[in-house]
Parts: structure tokens; sequence; C-alpha cells
């Protein structure tokens, strides 16, 4: 018997597109699979309802991952918070029967790149208990901060109440919590853009000034050499063979 070849799933196999209206059938699956994976871990999450979830995709503000065989793979959407000044990319999930493929972090760059599509001068944030979520928000330029550099609106702090501890936040007074704060903030990429190239320009310019150095030394170097050599052909005798050596 000829056994068939086992497929690896790679991120080819999916296709990780913005949500639209007729993915609002995965609205209850994704809030399931949001709130099991959560328990698994052991770790406390704001629970959404599949009312929220269906609310963010028919406003554009969520991403989704299917499989090309038509299967749910994956799921995260937008919040704003502070009037727009704050912007949190929420609920990221990946099926656990498509898991250890790269789609979270795939996921994480498309809803941020959508994030800045629609938000361009909006801080990005994003509160979490997971090391994995954490090193995707890294690479993507996160850094790590305190709570008092996120949005202060209430309506964001409510959604924590159904996290499991909602207590902690509370007796620390919203100083600090079991997640870690990690912040976006395009004013200070547009800064640090503009720092790497004024180094990379002064960088360039040192270079240019030692090229040329070296420029003139090779020149004054050969007009010394032609120099010494006229000089030493003018006193020595004809024929010595002393120049040809030089």
């Amino acid at each position: 018997m000829i056994l068939g070849l086992h497929h690896k799933m790679t991120l080819s196999d999916f296709l990780i597109i913005p949500a639209t209206a007729e993915h609002i059938s995965y609205a209850e699956t994704i809030c399931n699979e949001m709130f099991e994976s959560a328990k698994a871990r052991g770790t406390g999450i704001a629970r959404r309802k599949p009312e929220y979830v269906a609310r963010k995709i028919e406003e554009g503000k969520a991403v989704i991952a299917l499989h090309k065989d038509g299967r749910w793979a994956g799921f995260c959407y937008i919040e704003t918070w502070g009037h727009g000044d704050y912007v949190a990319n929420s609920g990221l999930i990946v099926s656990p029967e498509f898991r250890k493929v790269g789609l979270a972090k795939a996921i994480k760059k498309r809803i941020f790149d959508l994030s800045r599509e629609k938000y361009p001068n909006s801080k990005i944030f994003g509160l979490t208990t997971g090391l994995a979520v954490m090193k995707i928000n890294s690479d993507l330029g996160y850094e790590p901060v305190t709570y008092s550099e996120l949005t202060q609106d209430e309506e964001f702090w409510k959604g924590c109440q159904s996290c499991i501890n909602f207590d902690i936040l509370v007796s620390k007074e919203r100083k600090n919590c079991m997640c870690t704060a990690m912040l976006w903030d395009p004013v200070e990429k547009e800064r640090e853009l503009k720092e790497k190239i004024q180094r990379r320009a002064e960088a360039k310019e040192r270079l240019d000034r030692i090229v040329k150095k070296q420029s003139l030394l090779k020149r004054i170097e050969a007009k010394l050499f032609r120099s010494s050599k006229k000089f030493i052909a003018a006193i020595l005798p004809v024929g010595t063979g002393f120049v040809k050596g030089i």
C-alpha cells in the first residue's frame, strides 16, 4: 500500500484579510475559543460577546485568517479609545488545530498595518500576559510602558471587569496588574526614524571626509615621489642606475 505524504501546513495555506460581513457567522466560535484558550492558560481575559465581535467585523475593524479549505483559523480586532488617540489590537486568537504555523504573528502584523492605515496618528497599545504576544509586539516596535502611559478612557478599563484579575487591578489603583503594557507611539517612532536618518547622514559625511583625505594623501605622496625622483636625477651623474631603481 502506498501511503500519501502528509502535507505540512505553512502560511501559504491561509488567507489573512480584513473581515467582512460574510465572516460574522464565525463570531460565536471566535468568542468561545478566546475564552477556552484563556482558561487553559490560567490567565485572565476580558470576555467578549459574539455581538461585539460581529460589530467589529461590520465596522471593518477586524482581521480574519481562513484555511484554504474555508475553515476559520484566526482572528484579531481593533478597538479605539480616547476619541481615537489610542488604538488597541485585541482578541488575538488562533484555532488550536492551526497553531505552530506562525499565524499569530502574521495576523498581528496584518491588524497592526490595518490600524496604521485607519488611524495613522494614534498610539497603538496592548495589555497581555502572553510571552508569545509580547515577543510579537516587540518585533513590531512596541515598547514596555507603565499603565499611566495607556489610555485613561474609563470605557477601556470597564472592559477589564470580566477578567479574573480585575480585583488586583483595582487594588493597585490601575497602576499595575498581571498584564504587561506595551505601546507603539507614532510620534516617538518618527523621531527615532529622523535620528536614524541623521546618524546615517553623519556617518556618510565622515566616510566621505576620510575618503577625500585618503585621496589627497595619495596625490601628495605621488607628487612627493615625482619631486624626489627629479631631485635625485638632478644631483646624480647620468648612468649611475640609482634613479632607475626608484
